[in-house]
């Protein structure tokens, strides 16, 4: 592993370096994004640093110095090589008073990158009881604010599965705790639309692109009895599922169409 903070390469990685003090640590008041690295190459840098900056703004952070976070990419990347890996780039609101008002110290800035194992071809889900809301100040970023997360995904793994979705608070399928959500009724590909208050994922964004589906709000029952469902994050590329709580599926002819869709096009973005 590999760290860069406020412009110094850290010599030891894993040893002290944020401030106690630090809001993203005590409140977890900060952005992030992860980044896919692959034959030592980001793959979609621009477009996940256009989403940090979204987030970023929508936090009422100042403005990130995207030019400071390239520079910590490069730093992060130089001198080895990543076959598949994975960049963290964190920005939080810096030092401040403990509790929740911010301080007048400018954001911390850190960039991490580690090597990353092949995800799974497949994957299980469950629905858990705890809804996403989607009129919350938050909805939609990609905030380190992420307990709700940690929650819903060791209740999944407690019931033997790999991934928990969520419902908003309407009812509709919502995403999962890292991931977007696709799903296949009647021969057409659907996904919640950003109004859902699901993450505007990067791979998300790309597969509509790319491949197609409609975007549609509607009750999380509809695709929980969907001929297909598949999965999509940074990290999964396009991963179908084979169970959705006790209901066994397989991945039909849309989910490899779109997933061999994904392998054709993914190179374009290399940096």
């Amino acid at each position: 592993m590999r760290a860069w903070l406020d412009g110094v390469l850290l010599t030891d990685p894993t040893g002290p370096a944020v401030s106690l003090t630090d809001h993203g640590f005590t409140v977890g008041d900060g952005v992030f994004e992860a980044i896919k690295v692959v034959g030592g190459r980001p793959f979609a840098l621009d477009l996940h640093l256009d989403r940090l900056l979204t987030s970023a703004r929508g936090l009422g952070l100042p403005d990130v110095d995207l030019a400071a976070v390239r520079t910590g990419v490069e730093a992060v990347l130089a001198g080895v090589h990543l076959e598949l890996g994975r960049i963290r780039i964190t920005v939080t609101a810096g030092p401040a008073p403990l509790g929740s008002g911010r301080g007048d110290h400018p954001p911390t800035l850190a960039v991490v990158a580690a090597p990353m194992e092949p995800m799974p071809p497949t994957a299980s889900i469950v629905t858990v009881p705890w809804r996403r809301n989607e009129h919350g100040a938050l909805a939609g970023l990609k905030t380190t604010s992420y307990a709700e997360n940690v929650v819903a995904l060791a209740e999944a793994r407690r019931q033997g599965a790999s991934e928990a979705i969520f419902a908003n608070l309407a009812g509709h399928l919502c995403e999962g705790t890292g991931s977007n959500l696709f799903y296949v009724v009647d021969g057409e590909l659907r996904t919640p639309t950003l109004a859902s208050g699901c993450l505007a994922g990067v791979t998300r964004r790309l597969l509509l692109d790319w491949y197609g589906g409609r975007e549609v709000d509607e009750p999380i029952d509809v695709a929980e009895s969907a001929d297909e469902v598949f999965l999509v994050s940074t990290t999964r590329d396009v991963q179908g599922v084979v169970r959705w709580g006790s209901r066994d599926l397989t991945t039909g002819p849309v989910t490899h169409a779109a997933a061999q869709t994904w392998r054709q096009r993914e190179r374009e973005l290399l940096g």
